[in-house]
Parts: C-alpha cells; structure tokens; sequence
C-alpha cells in the first residue's frame, strides 16, 4: 500500500520549458490529467510549491521551484464505458486480438481532456471481456495512432494476446508502414532518420528531437514526387520504434512537414488539409497464439485521396 501511495505523489523541479506557465496547468501536464482535475486538486490543498500551499491557479512557476502534487486527494478515476454509438471498423477479428482501421479524428483511450468518445469506448461496446486486459484504463491497447492519424492498430482481446503482442513490439518485430504526404522534395529517394526523441523544451505538449532522448529510428521511400499546386512528396515510413509523435517530428527536422501537421509546422493554405496526412496502411505481424503470419493493408481514406488528387 505504501508503493502504491507513492506513486500518487508527484515530485518535480520546474524545467525551463515550464518557466511562466500558470501552476494549474503544469499540473495538468505532468500528471497527465485535466485542467478542471488540476483545480480540484488545487482547492483540495494537495499541491506545494516550494514547500508551501498553492491556493490559486493562476499564478505562474519559475526554473528550480520544488513542486509537489499529492494525487492520493484526486477522486478515482473512472473506468472507460461502453459507448454502442461510436462507430469503428473492424477488418480483421478472432479469440484473441482485433485489427481496427482507425478514422481519422478519433482518440485511441480515455486521458486528460478526452473522458468519453475514443475508440476504447467503442470497442467495449462490442467486446466487453476486453475490460480487463491490460491497463484497465486503457484496455486492450497495445500501440497507440493520433487522433488526426488514420489506418491500421492491433488491439488484444485476451491477457495471452496483450503480452505477446508488447513483447513483439518490445522486440521491433512488429511491422507497421505508413503513407504520409510531406512538403518539398526529399533529398534523397530513401533513408533512415535516428535522432532521440523527447519533450520539447519549449513546449512540453510537442515532442522534438533531444541528445538526451529515447531512441527513435524511422525509415522512409519515395514513393511519388509532385511539383503542383507546390512541391511535395509521398512517402512510406516504416517505424523501427514508436515514440510518440515520432514520424512527424522526424519529418519536420528534416524541413519536411506532413500535409496538414498544425503541431509540426505543416499547416499552409495552398494545400489545405483539416488533419495531418498520415496513414497507417501495412500490418504485419505473427499471431500471439498461433504463430500464423498475419498481414493488413489499408487503403488510404477519402480525405488523404482528395488531397492527392489535387497533386501532380
């Protein structure tokens, strides 16, 4: 019991990246919960900062404050529920595991900001017993797309199936190829991006490239250059690991935005795009209990093909 108390306290020194930010919602960044649980947490009198209370959200940290968050006073959080009214298509599905073609706009579980609405809910309304594999506040995921991603995840739908699966990822044995269309022409028709990836020192909510980061590697090919309405490139990526954010960064380090990245700078009106254009369209894998080779691919929804159309 006492473990598990502390792994609901919280101790942090301010890094630079959080220097001038309001306290409410730097407890919101690195408890991973909502701004309204930040306040809560706040008026319960559990956070200190520099050894004294902090009474107020609005006032703002500086670089080397001491700040403490004592979770144990936040309410539980609650289990994700079966939510029927949620679409999802399901392409492939056994005993065991399901492979989804995720749409585009759709977060992958419950967390700070999104409590209902994701594709866990989703699938909970047509596989209940997946309730309680793996974390329970996430069930059944195993990777993860973003919300503005489309194509192709694995989920488990037993213990067995959950394990064998993160080892397989673990081991980057696990074979996922995505699509994404990019800006300007590649230097090279293929490569290997390996560059560290870690919170962004600036701007804790993006991801950048860090020599103190996690390993990240991301393979690309040319597969069409276009030179209309401006100069742009489709690529394949193929991840040899899976950090978060890691194809879009990568990209966008090497002055090659994805179409549509408002976070990586790929947002331009001459070709204008609601989301990032990346897809999720080859999956390949062996079965966790079978052994089998499995093998998926997605072809690229109507929005990513609209976008192309416009290219030549």
């Amino acid at each position: 019991m006492i473990d598990e108390v502390k792994k609901r306290i919280i101790d942090e020194t301010i890094v630079s990246s959080l220097v001038g930010q309001r306290i409410d919602r730097v407890i919101s960044l690195v408890a991973d919960i909502s701004r309204a649980a930040a306040s809560q947490i706040i008026d319960a009198g559990a956070v200190l900062l520099d050894d004294v209370i902090v009474k107020a959200g609005k006032i703002k940290v500086s670089e080397g404050q001491h700040l403490v968050i004592d979770l144990t006073l936040l309410p539980e959080k609650k289990l994700p529920t079966a939510e029927p009214n949620i679409k999802v298509d399901v392409v492939y599905e056994d005993d065991d595991l399901i492979v989804i073609n995720k749409q585009a706009g759709i977060v992958v579980h419950p967390g700070a900001g999104n409590p209902t609405g994701t594709l866990v809910n989703a699938v909970l309304a047509l596989y209940p017993e997946m309730a309680t594999v793996g974390d329970v506040y996430r069930p059944g995921v195993v990777h993860r797309l973003d919300a503005g991603t489309t194509g192709l995840m694995i989920m488990a739908r037993t213990a067995r199936a959950y394990d064998s699966l993160v080892d397989a990822l673990s081991r980057r044995v696990v074979v996922r190829r995505y699509l994404a269309l990019v800006w300007g022409e590649m230097s090279a028709p293929s490569g290997v991006i390996d560059a560290p990836l870690g919170r962004d020192q600036r701007d804790p909510t993006r991801m950048a490239v860090l020599a103190g980061g996690k390993l990240a590697r991301t393979n690309y090919e040319v597969r069409q250059a276009f030179s209309l309405p401006v100069s742009c490139s489709l690529l394949e990526c193929g991840l040899e690991t899976g950090r978060t954010h890691q194809i879009r960064v990568h990209l966008a380090t090497l002055g090659h935005s994805v179409v549509g990245d408002v976070v990586y700078g790929g947002a331009r009106s001459v070709l204008s795009s609601p989301r990032p254009m990346l897809h999720a369209t080859t999956l390949k894998f062996d079965h966790p209990v079978t052994g089998d080779e499995m093998k998926f691919d997605a072809e690229i929804p109507a929005d990513f093909a609209a976008i192309l159309k416009k290219c030549s």
